[in-house]
Formats: structure tokens, sequence, C-alpha cells
């Protein structure tokens, strides 16, 4: 199958209002994102405490506040994501329609996975149900400690939280992208996905401010990702005595290890550095997920994935708009650390995850673009929280245990080393942990490479292929603003992560255009195609008519005007 290079998929020309400035950068985007960047970091680091009680109470008054309107949204997104999936929509290709998909379908999906959350699943692929099971922060769903029934619920709730909804609005985001970038042409950028409702707008200061948002919600994001990802690669290693109590200078060379191979991964493009280390990162997940259902229960393990499935499907309405009305406080709570928290977080990444994957799907149909970045995620999700997660539940109720701890008369659970205490119990664990804790830092490297490339498309007025220098400045700066963050201590890390999430609640509005304006669009296309089809069938008919009335000597042929007949 051949591949359409960058410079092929890239528009031949810049809509007004979005063209690249000097050496490559879009200054209306690129300047006030860098400020923005560079004054919260400063501010952040000279008033910690300040800013961070601030964010903190205006993230407290959002999740109190829109818990009921994010459990909605998010429901309406997936009735959304698969109705365009299975409707007449889903034959329109992402692309010229004689084109065939840019990259493979093992390269597609391992891209997208690592880029979309490849490394949360690593990272809570153990701890969530742990924490679930154990009642943190509060048992406000109701799910029963140390107990089967439990356990069983825990891995359900972790599987709401990874499975459909988050991948539903990755879907939204991506196909709107997909189909302005690969179908109408027009550069990478967040705006064009609303045209159809903005219409020329989308090239003035609405244009501009979605996309400043966008970069400095994703930079927020991955730069918060990064830090925090960095301190369980730190407790990993001190895990296995590698290193002693981590430190600054630790995390600081930790990110500066992963900020260089992101670098180097990213100036090579897609068709390189990122699409060869993600197939890499979806190779060791493999194999670690294997290893574990082979030393692990097997047998519960296939019984608990089978089972996971179909009670996953009877109640997952039921869950999606589970609000916690009636647990007070406690459920106010339990949201804030929980699904409505993974809401906002999903939804301040779709702008990142969405621009990528739809920069991936070039040459794909509506159709499989649903089905390959909503089910196939889906269904990976609920068998590695089956094999990871009901693997430490196991080992809770009918094993060792030792993965839930008490202190000051409270269950807790360790999330930065839960996953290497699970594996060293198991044969070879001391290895496959050196092996978990390379695979979490690919997984990091390919998030902080495809993250770069993002905020530059959009720092350089939708560039598919932005220049080099820009991309070693934005990975550059994605390393230097966690360690910014995180050397003052984790309370500033923190409150990028809050503000990072707080973006998700103006942009859960801008998805709410791109549904209407991907309805809108996908619908003038069909109906332009069902015209061109009714054209042509009028056309054939009056064709075969005039034929058969020619054959029968009743009218003249009109190309010869012949009536038919032979002549004498």
């Amino acid at each position: 199958m051949a591949e359409t290079s960058e410079a092929e998929a890239a528009p031949s020309t810049s809509p007004k209002g979005q063209s690249s400035g000097h050496k490559g950068v879009a200054p209306r985007v690129f300047w006030p994102s860098v400020i923005i960047v560079l004054a919260f970091v400063l501010i952040s680091v000279i008033f910690p405490d300040t800013v961070a009680e601030i964010v903190g109470n205006i993230q407290d008054a959002v999740i109190g506040t829109f818990s009921w309107y994010y459990l909605l949204l998010v429901s309406v997104f997936v009735a959304f994501a698969i109705w365009i999936g299975v409707s007449h929509f889903g034959d329109i290709k992402l692309g010229p329609d004689d084109e065939g998909p840019e990259f493979g379908l093992g390269s597609w999906f391992a891209m997208l996975f690592a880029a979309g959350m490849g490394i949360g699943l690593v990272f809570w692929g153990v701890a969530e149900p742990l924490n679930h099971f154990a009642g943190i922060p509060n048992r406000a769903t109701g799910i029963e400690e140390g107990t089967e029934a439990g356990a069983h619920d825990s891995i359900l709730q972790a599987v709401l939280h990874w499975g459909l909804h988050p991948w539903a609005i990755y879907v939204v985001v991506g196909v709107a992208i997909a189909y302005a970038i690969h179908r109408k042409k027009r550069p990478v950028s967040i705006r064009y996905a609303l045209e159809g409702v903005l219409g020329r707008k989308v090239n003035g200061w609405i244009g501009d401010v979605i996309d400043i948002a966008a970069i400095c919600g994703t930079l927020f994001g991955v730069a918060t990702s990064l830090g925090l990802g960095v301190m369980q690669v730190a407790a990993g290693l001190s895990f296995i005595d590698v290193i002693e109590e981590p430190n600054n200078l630790t995390y600081v060379i930790l990110i500066g290890a992963i900020t260089t191979a992101a670098v180097v991964s990213v100036v090579t493009g897609l068709k390189k550095g990122i699409k060869y280390i993600s197939n890499i990162n979806l190779g060791l997940a493999a194999a670690l997920l294997i290893f574990v259902l082979i030393a692990g229960p097997t047998l519960f393990i296939f019984r608990d994935v089978v089972q996971t499935f179909g009670d996953y499907l009877q109640n997952i309405l039921q869950m999606s708009v589970n609000t916690t009305a009636y647990s007070g406080e406690n459920g106010t709570e339990w949201q804030g650390w929980w699904t409505t928290y993974y809401w906002a977080w999903w939804i301040s990444w779709a702008p990142f995850v969405g621009v990528f994957i739809a920069r991936i799907s070039r040459g794909r149909t509506v159709r499989q673009f649903v089905a390959g970045v909503l089910l196939v995620p889906t269904v990976v999700a609920i068998i590695w929280f089956c094999v990871m997660g009901g693997t430490a539940l196991y080992r809770e109720l009918f094993g060792q245990g030792g993965l839930i701890g008490v202190e000051d008369g409270a269950a807790t659970v360790d999330t930065n080393t839960s996953l290497f205490a699970l594996l060293e119990g198991m044969p070879g664990g001391s290895v496959v942990i050196v092996g978990a804790i390379i695979l979490i830092v690919l997984f990091f490297v390919t998030s902080s490479d495809s993250g770069s490339l993002v905020v530059d498309m959009l720092a350089s007025g939708g560039n598919p292929n932005p220049p080099t220098w820009s991309r070693v400045f934005w990975g550059v700066a994605e390393g230097a603003v966690a360690i910014a963050l995180l050397l003052p201590g984790e309370d500033s890390l923190s409150t990028l992560q809050l503000v990072a999430i707080l973006i998700a609640l103006p942009f859960s509005v801008v998805m709410i255009g791109m549904c209407v304006s991907i309805w809108r669009e996908l619908s003038a296309e069909r109906k332009a195609a069902l015209r061109a089809q009714r054209r042509m069938q009028r056309e054939e008919l009056a064709d075969h008519v005039t034929s058969s009335l020619v054959d029968a000597g009743v009218v003249e042929d009109p190309d010869t005007g012949d009536d038919g007949k032979v002549k004498a």
C-alpha cells in the first residue's frame, strides 16, 4: 500500500488569517501562547500557594456545579459517535475518494493508542481498581469493601472511565478535524472543525482564541503528565534499588532524558520516530499483558474478561449517568476524584489527541475511524483491566494481599508502585519490572513527541509538516515547564494539572459546536452525493429508454440519425 508523503498531505494554500508568519509560525497564535505559558509558570513558581488556592477553589466550584453536565454531555458524545459511524455518513472518506489509508492498520492503531491513553492504562491498570476496592476517597458509589462483588464492581468502574466514553470524546474532535483537513483540505487547526457553524469567522480572532487555548491546554496537560510520570518511573527505580529515595536531581535527569528522546522522535517525523516508537510501545505492552495473564490466575482472568464484557454492556447506561446525587458531600468528593475528574481531563486532552489522530487518519472512512478509535481501544481497556487489575484484586481476595495498606485507620494504595508490587510477586518479577519501567518511559516519549507535534502544527498556522526549529522549541518547552513546576514541590504541578482540566469547561462548548458543524458538513455532502446519484440514474434511464425505442424503430438514433432498421 502506497503511503502519501507529509508534503503531499499538506494543503496547497492557507486561508486568510491562518498563514504562517516569520520562520514558519503563525504570529497571532504562536506569541500569545508563549506569553501565556511563560506568565503562568512564573506566577506559579513565585506565588505557588496563592495560585494553588485560587485554582483549587475554582476547580471545586466547577466539579460541584457542573458534574451533572459533564456526565450528560459525554454520554451524548458516545451516542453521537456511534450514530455517525453506523449511519450513511460512515461511508464518507476522510480524504480523496480514490485514496487509501496513509498508514497501515497496525501502525495507525499503535500511534492513536500511544498518544491517547496508553501510558494511563499502564499507570492505572492496577492502581485504579485497587483504589475503588479500598473505598478511596469514600464509598459514594456503593462498592462493597473486601467482597467478590465489590472487586468486580471496581473493575467495571475503571472500565467505564477508560472505555467508550473517553474515546467518544476523541472521536468527536478527531473526525471533525480529520474531515476539515483531509476532505476539505484545510490547515491542521482546531478552528476549521467549527467552519460549519462559524463560517469565515474561523479565520478571525475567534479562531485564534480557540487555537491558543488548545495549545496551552495541550502543553499544560503533557507537561503535567511528564512531571507526574517521572515520579512513577523514579519510584520504580527506587523499588528495584537502582536509586535511593528519589529527589529533584532524579526528576530533572529523567525529564531531560525523556524530553531529549521525544525531541529526536518529533524531529524525525510521523513516519519514522513517532511511528516506530509507537509500534515498540504496543509490542512491549502486549508482552507485559501476556506475561501477567500467564503468570497470574489465568483461568480466573478469562472468566473475568467474559463477565466484565457482559456486565459493561448491560450496565453502561446506568453507570454513565450516575451523578451520586443522593450521596451528599461524599458524592461530590467522589466525582471530583473520579468520573467527573476523568471526563474533564479527557476533554482537556481532546485538542491534542483529536488533532493527532486526525492527522494520522487520512484515507480512512468515517466508519473506519469510529470503529478504530471507539471500539478497539475499549476492548483493549476491558482486557487490560481484567488482566492487570483483576490479578491484583485476586491477590487481595484469595492470595497474600499486601497491595492495599492502612494509614491512620484508612485504606491506602500507593499508585506509583502498585504495578511494581504486583509484578514483584510473580516469577521473574524483577526483570519484568525493568521492562515495565522501559515501557512507561517509552509511552511518555510518545505522549511528549506527539504533543509537541500537535502544538507545533497549531502554532505554525496548521502546517502538517512544521519547521524543525519549532518542533524542538515546543518539545523542550514541555520538559522545561514540567521541571520548573516540579522542583518547588508537587503542589505547583498539581495546580498546572487543574488548570488544564479547567480548560475543559469552555472547550466542552467548542465540542458541542463541533458536533453541530460535522453534522451539517456530512449532511450537505450526503445530500450532494444523493443528488449526483439520482442525476446519474435519470441519465442512465433516459439512455436505456432511448436505446429501446431506437431498437424498436420508433425513433431515430440521436447519434447517427438512423432509425435502427436495416436499410434495403
